[in-house]
């Protein structure tokens, strides 16, 4: 690559040194346009059973006024997609023009009467022509061309009805629920969602129809991200329009779980201009879902003014595929080490014993102990603030250089340096040094650190387009074969806690994915005058928000994760309420996943990343799953919770909340 290419493009995105969007097609849905030059569309979804109007149209203008300008309701039959009807011509005489989409699986023949009645229609390439048994096949070249041409002729159908009436489509690929063709030819891959998404689009294309939207939704954050990054690569390789994308991650999850595991997802693939509909997939009532979409989306309105970022030369980042950099072992860091924690009390003086529960450990004055937990951070930056007592065992303390100098206690307190301080200091650690260094620097870095062995950098930008710019300091450290463990330090002054949340998500997670990345540190800044509690309050998000991400991007399992739908119409249990009083009883069950599933369509496929399953099954009836097998069927709902227990049990996974560690 000729070093003077400033305009170095990889194959799945513009730039990636500048913010651009993606260029594509735009789409009319109804009033609404996605993808061209248009504004990133906000959409959500109904809860509420499809054939209760009243109460359909209820939740849709909730939803609508809470920014939505896209809503998708289910319709798992002819009966749902033919009162689609109804719910539309109620909320245009309430004066609400929102287009609506209809939600298929499984029933080809409700698409078709949908696709007359709303504005688009969303189908399943896994489950639209088939029928998941979970079998192996070994398919001939000629015998998967059948399957080929039955496809075609099942879906035929509906491309001219949706040609016919001016109808767009978006076809959503699900990780969870590939179909068995696709499962046996290329497996439980990124490649084999893209492949099920264009099989369905080389039909539309031989038909002439393009108004279409793409989706590649994955619970697995990793996978998503890579699966979307793919389909790009195989639009532009294979000649296809540049489709708009529908960006989202399946199965997010509620509260601070699901907003940071959509962010990691979500939030990495629009730092690359990809995505033109956003939908965040929350455990909660829908019009919650719009503000944490808008909020992702609003970073974005003004981004393409950002500071110039190196150009580069080469990118020896794989895309497609998580591999975690390479490094040497630097105390706890790189290796063979998970991600650490680095959580910032700079800014509290004198700190007590019992304030540390801020940061994940609880001081037991009767007994003089210290509550360990699986969300205590690895380390605690005190800056010119020295804790004033004994650490728990596991948690050891940064310090300004300066202060470390002056320390009684040098080998349990690590020194934290700038650059100058670094190459003019007599005295360093013996085993673990920090050195804060901005992405700009990292180049005069690099010849400094690269021989040593006890030194961990904290890598910063300011530039607006961090995640880039950062990711540009990681391929510069890459291509000079520079192997020191770097942490990732961001800062959010005085956001809100949603938007700090978001923000370290994508900042941070949108790095993990790619495997680069040895620990996160949240800096304490803050403006203005604070009291105590305030900042107590701000160390304790931080502290978590850190944790979930390292979570979410899979590079560090802490606690329990739910794989949970957002419900819908075709939900048959109170799926908040339900997934509540799970979380109450597993949630001490460090790294276990459990899939949490309103119905059948979104259940063993969608939950297949799981390690147990609750699936609706019918009216009051629960099926269990360990993994993809089912272990018991039409379980009363009001036994299913402990049924769930007993079989983590009889896996030796259970472990009694009284027996946690002190």
């Amino acid at each position: 690559m000729d070093a003077r290419n400033e305009n170095f493009t990889a194959s799945y995105c513009d730039s990636l040194i500048r913010y651009q969007r993606r260029k594509t097609i735009p789409v009319k849905v109804g009033d609404v346009i996605i993808g061209g030059d248009n504004p990133i569309v906000v959409q959500s979804m109904t809860t509420v059973d499809t054939m209760d109007t009243q109460g359909s149209v209820e939740q849709c203008i909730r939803i609508i006024n809470s920014g939505c300008q896209l809503i998708r309701i289910t319709a798992p039959s002819l009966k749902e997609a033919e009162n689609l009807r109804k719910i539309k011509e109620e909320l245009r005489m309430r004066g609400y023009h929102t287009p609506l989409v209809a939600d298929i699986h499984f029933t080809p023949n409700a698409a078709e009467l949908a696709a007359r009645i709303v504005e688009k229609v969303r189908i399943n390439p896994g489950n639209y022509a088939d029928k998941k048994k979970f079998e192996v096949i070994d398919y001939t070249d000629a015998s998967y061309a059948e399957e080929l041409e039955r496809i075609r002729e099942r879906f035929l159908p509906l491309v001219k009805i949706c040609k016919e009436n001016g109808t767009a489509m978006r076809i959503g690929t699900n990780h969870g629920s590939l179909s068995d063709r696709i499962m046996s030819r290329y497996g439980d891959t990124p490649l084999g969602m893209v492949e099920s998404a264009l099989e369905f689009l080389r039909v539309c294309e031989d038909e002439k129809f393009f108004d279409i939207v793409i989706s590649m939704k994955s619970s697995n954050t990793q996978v998503m991200v890579q699966a979307y990054r793919l389909l790009v690569q195989k639009l532009n390789e294979g000649g296809f329009q540049p489709y708009p994308l529908h960006l989202g991650v399946t199965e997010a999850g509620e509260a601070e779980d699901g907003r940071i595991k959509s962010a990691v997802g979500i939030g990495t693939l629009l730092e690359d201009g990809l995505g033109d509909t956003v939908r965040v997939s929350l455990t909660e009532d829908p019009e919650f879902e719009a503000p944490v979409a808008r909020a992702l989306i609003d970073r974005y309105t003004s981004r393409s003014t950002h500071a110039p970022i190196v150009p580069l030369v080469s990118y020896p980042i794989d895309p497609f595929e998580y591999t975690k950099r390479q490094l040497a072992e630097v105390f706890n860091f790189g290796g063979q080490n998970v991600p650490r924690v680095i959580t910032d009390i700079s800014k509290i003086e004198s700190i007590q014993d019992r304030e540390m529960k801020a940061v994940g450990h609880f001081y037991l004055p009767e007994l003089d102990k210290w509550k360990m937990n699986d969300l205590g951070c690895d380390f605690i930056y005190s800056g010119t603030n020295p804790i004033p007592f004994m650490l728990p065992n596991g948690m050891k303390e940064i310090q300004d250089f300066p202060v470390w100098v002056q320390a009684k206690d040098k080998v349990n307190t690590f020194p934290l340096f700038r650059l100058e301080e670094y190459t003019k200091a007599a005295e360093l650690h013996q085993e673990l040094n920090f050195l804060s260094v901005e992405d700009l620097l990292i180049e005069k870095v690099i010849p400094v650190v690269a021989p040593r062995k006890d030194t961990v950098l904290i890598l910063s930008t300011s530039n607006s387009h961090s995640m880039p710019a950062l990711r540009r300091a990681f391929v510069q450290l890459i291509n000079s074969n520079c192997k020191v463990p770097v942490v990732v330090k961001v800062s959010y002054p005085d956001q809100t806690a949603d938007d700090t949340m978001l923000y370290t998500a994508t900042d941070v997670g949108g790095l993990l994915v790619d495997g680069l990345g040895d620990g996160i540190f949240i800096s304490l800044e803050k403006e203005g005058e604070h009291s105590r509690t305030e900042l107590l309050d701000q160390i304790k998000l931080h502290n978590s928000v850190s944790f979930g991400v390292l979570q979410a991007a899979r590079t560090r399992m802490s606690k329990t994760e739910y794989i949970s739908c957002p419900s819908c119409g075709r939900t048959l249990f109170d799926l908040q309420e339900t997934t509540a009083m799970i979380r109450k009883r597993t949630d001490h069950l460090k790294g276990v996943k459990i899939g949490i599933m309103g119905c059948i369509v979104n259940g063993p496929g969608e939950m297949a990343d799981a390690d147990y399953g609750y699936v609706g099954s019918g009216k009051g009836k629960i099926t269990l799953y360990k993994g993809k097998e089912v272990v018991k069927r039409s379980v009363p709902s009001e036994q299913a919770v402990d049924e769930l227990i007993n079989i983590i049990r009889e896996d030796g996974r259970w472990l009694e909340p009284e027996a946690i560690q002190v």
